[in-house]
């Protein structure tokens, strides 16, 4: 009992403590402001993994002593990011961001050096409080008041209506047909012999992007159809 006692009383017992608010912090961004936009299950599993692996990583990487960061930690990072790719599908925007945020917020909490920062432990976690509230606001505000538009990419089998003076004919057949309530309407790529053109059409919902990787067009060929 003496052992577990010491344990968390130890500094070691602080970091797990340090973990713990920053688990939570990240829970809060993925589960209440990620996850009740998107409902993408695949990324709030891969978000919720990354961020307790990235804590523990950099943690051990910096040694047990708590010392400095030292140019290790931040080439081992670097190639950890070199590996670590989705090339399966194509990571939106948000995602990214969002990922990004969990990786920061996740080594913020295991470099943090309570010793160099404050003499006792309150004024340390009042920091990484102070930090978290930060970002959370920054990232709820960003969710009030910049509206994700959502994204469909559409096989269509009429070539003959992306002419720029046939496009409310083409945004009326496409609502027709999908029920979605469209406000845009790009051309990617066109196949004549199949008569079929990739678009990308962009649609009032409360979904975010759903865009397929099946259909791959390079960032050039999309032009708007005015």
């Amino acid at each position: 009992m003496d052992s577990i006692i010491s344990l968390f009383t130890s500094e070691f017992g602080v970091t797990l403590l340090r973990f713990f608010i920053c688990a939570l912090v990240n829970w809060v961004i993925i589960d209440r402001l990620y996850y009740r936009k998107s409902h993408r299950r695949d990324f709030y599993f891969t978000f919720m993994l990354i961020s307790v692996a990235i804590f523990f990583l950099v943690y051990f990487m910096m040694g047990m002593d708590r010392g400095k960061a030292t140019m290790g930690v931040g080439l081992g990072l670097f190639g950890i990011f070199s590996i670590m790719r989705y090339r399966t599908d194509t990571m939106p925007v948000r995602e990214m961001t969002y990922l990004f945020i969990i990786v920061c917020l996740s080594v913020v909490h295991a470099m943090v050096n309570i010793e160099d920062l404050a003499p006792n432990h309150v004024v340390d976690f009042g920091k990484l409080i102070v930090i978290d509230i930060i970002v959370l606001v920054a990232i709820m505000l960003c969710e009030r008041k910049l509206k994700v538009q959502s994204t469909k990419l559409i096989q269509y089998d009429r070539p003959d209506m992306i002419r720029p003076e046939r496009r409310e004919e083409l945004i009326q057949d496409l609502e027709q047909r999908t029920g979605l309530k469209i406000t845009a309407v790009e051309v990617g790529g066109i196949d004549f012999l199949k008569d079929a053109v990739v678009l990308r059409v962009t649609y009032d919902g409360k979904g975010v992007n759903e865009v397929d990787g099946q259909f791959r067009v390079r960032k050039s060929q999309w032009r708007e159809i005015d």
